[in-house]
């Protein structure tokens, strides 16, 4: 978007190390905050709330290290409004070249009668003390309402009020445990504004028990909200914060809704910052993560696919690599198209067209329905199978059945198409690939010995493909080779051993020679 004179910045105020940390099971050290602060500036947030420094020695020791060492971005530090936790935050965030002290208390009835057990004329008072004792200390300093969302209006402003009186330059509105919707948080938002007067910055801090912080951020935004707290994936105390990388893209892809709105984010940062603060934290990033999640530009409908190909923003309101992430990924499973299919294979330098590529695509719509997902060397594999052989098959595989084991003899029952008709037979084997390739023989009625068999794992994993390679001599002194490819070794040793006896068909048909049959990329 670009800056015009009326253009107003949006300040991210990332809480990735504060509010993000107090998830369940997340404990930083020092070193670890360090790298995600690092980071946080690289990614160009305006703050970084480093913690919450009176909370314990470790806590104070990193937002310490944080104030020394990071430059950029201001330096925050939480504080409840006891003037030994606002010394001691001070303390901690000294040595930075810019610095905030954020200080709270609740307003909320609930809070106030159990949690604070404190008069509203209490929290008056220790709110206006708490934000001058700060301001001895530096000219920057935020005050929040905890659980605004459920605090009396008229009582919250006046505490706002008073703060701002006292010299509070920012005032952060907290929706803390979720309870807000979009439009009563906007009206909220609005109304601050309209009843506390003054010169500070209106912020937002929303959680997401119910899954709306982005969608309340953003509300709070339209309704003049010009800081926005967040956090790196969205994590964070129960169901966590809004995720700092949805606001950011949201206000950056509509600026028709957002209008003259700027944010300083380096967005190509945004999808490295959030693997490192998975990796950190350990907290993985689901698949379907907007923005940062792997597969939020990866596409498998064939019809998304196809649009994809033709023209990119069919599907994607963003480009991948504005937000880092590696670029558009059109993933071949079940659901894949042909024209997907063919492009795939144009990418990898094969080019087939015509019934080869029908053939194969067959195929793979056959084996997408057993492996969730076939990479490039699968699609290799599955090429040069149809490769092998001419497209007009005498032999057709249709059903097959194995049984084996250490108690019963190896059985299968199979079923095929030879020449148009279909056949079923029975027959038994050392093993399930012999009682298989004896059933084959049966059903159509060629005789001879295998010469040769390989099988081979395409790729790893415990639904990798098989592929196997097989050369048969016929009793008539014909010698081919066949290749079958499966998730199961039994089917795709079957499938090596009819393509073989598909061209023993044709040779005896057309006394074609079966070298040249065999020769590569030979299309039949």
């Amino acid at each position: 978007m670009s800056k015009t004179a009326t253009t107003e910045r949006v300040v991210i105020f990332d809480t990735t190390l504060r509010d993000g940390e107090q998830s369940p099971g997340i404990s930083l050290d020092v070193g670890e905050k360090l790298e995600i602060a690092a980071q946080l500036a690289r990614l160009g947030v305006d703050y970084i709330e480093a913690g919450f420094p009176i909370a314990s020695q470790g806590d104070f020791e990193a937002v310490h290290a944080i104030a020394s060492s990071v430059r950029g971005p201001v330096i925050c530090g939480l504080s409840r409004t006891s003037h030994s936790d606002i010394d001691r935050c001070w303390e901690a965030i000294e040595p930075a070249e810019r610095r905030r002290i954020h200080v709270f208390i609740a307003t909320s009835p609930t809070h106030m009668e159990h949690k604070l057990k404190m008069s509203p004329d209490q929290v008056l008072a220790e709110a206006a003390s708490a934000v001058a004792r700060a301001r001895e200390y530096t000219d920057d300093v935020e005050f929040s309402p905890e659980d605004a969302s459920r605090s009396d209006f008229d009582f919250m402003c006046d505490v706002l009020r008073v703060a701002v009186d006292n010299g509070a330059g920012t005032l952060n509105i907290p929706d803390t445990v979720g309870f807000a919707t979009p439009v009563e948080w906007a009206e909220r938002i609005r109304a601050i504004r309209e009843r506390v007067d003054g010169d500070y910055v209106l912020s937002t801090h929303c959680h997401n028990d119910l899954g709306l912080a982005v969608a309340n951020s953003l509300a709070a935004v339209s309704a003049g909200a010009r800081q926005v707290e967040c956090t790196v994936n969205g994590i964070g105390e129960r169901a966590g914060n809004a995720a700092m990388e949805e606001i950011v893209m949201a206000i950056r892809t509509r600026p028709e809704i957002y209008p003259d709105l700027e944010v300083g984010i380096q967005t190509e940062e945004l999808a490295r910052s959030s693997r490192m603060v998975s990796r950190l934290t350990g907290y993985p990033v689901q698949y379907n993560k907007a923005v940062v999640g792997r597969n939020a530009f990866a596409h498998e409908a064939g019809i998304h696919q196809h649009g994809m190909l033709n023209e990119p923003s069919t599907y994607e309101i963003m480009d991948p690599l504005a937000v880092g992430q590696e670029g558009t990924k059109l993933v071949l499973g079940k659901h894949s198209g042909r024209a997907a299919f063919k492009d795939a294979l144009a990418k990898m330098g094969i080019d087939i067209h015509g019934d080869v590529l029908n053939a194969a695509f067959t195929r793979f719509k056959e084996l997408a329905d057993r492996k969730i997902q076939l990479s490039d060397a699968d699609l290799e594999a599955l090429v040069a199978e149809e490769l092998g052989g001419p497209v007009d098959h005498a032999y057709d595989l249709v059903a097959l059945e194995v049984r084996g084991g250490t108690v019963n003899t190896p059985t299968a029952e199979l079923t095929m198409e030879v020449d148009g008709t279909e056949v079923s037979v029975t027959a038994e084997g050392d093993g399930m690939v012999d009682a298989a390739c004896t059933a084959i023989k049966q059903a159509t009625g060629v005789d001879g010995r295998l010469t040769d068999y390989t099988v081979m794992s395409v790729t790893g994993g415990v639904d990798a493909l098989a592929d196997v390679a097989l050369s048969f001599q016929s009793a008539d002194g014909v010698k081919v080779s066949g290749r079958g490819l499966s998730t199961d070794v039994v089917e795709a040793s079957a499938r090596a051993f009819i393509a073989a006896l598909n061209k023993v068909a044709r040779v005896r048909a057309t006394g074609e020679d079966p070298n040249a049959i065999d020769r590569p990329g030979h299309l039949g």
